[in-house]
């Protein structure tokens, strides 16, 4: 089982969790608005709903990276950028969740990240397979090349139509 502790902290107006690794801290905002007289405050941390999509991003994140290492896939860094639209009236439920997808790497292979992408969000990650039953969950991808810069003087490359033609 896995557990939480949220601790409210009132000198910093927030929340405060610790995982399962002790001293692994999150700071959650506390209500930013208090009764008249009692001050106000800005935010403090992550609001509870972005610690929800922070936790679906990294979960299918974390799924996506292995799954690209069984695949052989050369990719030198992988962000996800997760947006959700929230229900207007309380208690705000997220209908829609969009996790954009960008992977950089060598020699990629598009439908094999496609295919890691679609496993992680449809099949193994625990976050986004809890909140399907109440939001929308859809996955983007976008795939950057990386390109290793020639950093050697000495290697020219004749482009010249003699060459090519070679």
């Amino acid at each position: 089982m896995k557990t939480v502790t949220i601790d409210w902290d009132p000198v910093a107006e927030r929340f405060v969790s610790e995982g399962t690794i002790r001293g692994q801290r999150i700071d959650i905002n506390a209500p930013h608005v208090l009764p008249d007289g009692e001050g106000r405050h800005g935010p403090s941390g992550y609001s509870a709903s972005e610690l929800l999509l922070a936790a679906a991003g990294s979960c299918a994140a974390w799924d996506v990276v292995e799954i690209a290492r069984k695949q052989r896939q050369d990719v030198t860094a992988l962000s996800v950028a997760v947006a959700g639209e929230q229900d207007t009236d309380a208690p705000w439920a997220f209908h829609a969740v969009v996790l954009r997808f960008t992977i950089h790497g060598r020699g990629l292979d598009a439908t094999a990240l496609r295919r890691a992408i679609d496993l992680a969000v449809d099949r193994y990650c625990s976050v986004v397979a809890t909140i399907r039953g109440i939001a929308d969950v859809t996955a983007e991808i976008e795939i950057m090349e990386h390109v290793t810069p020639v950093d050697d003087p000495d290697v020219l490359i004749d482009a010249s139509p003699d060459a090519l033609s070679a």
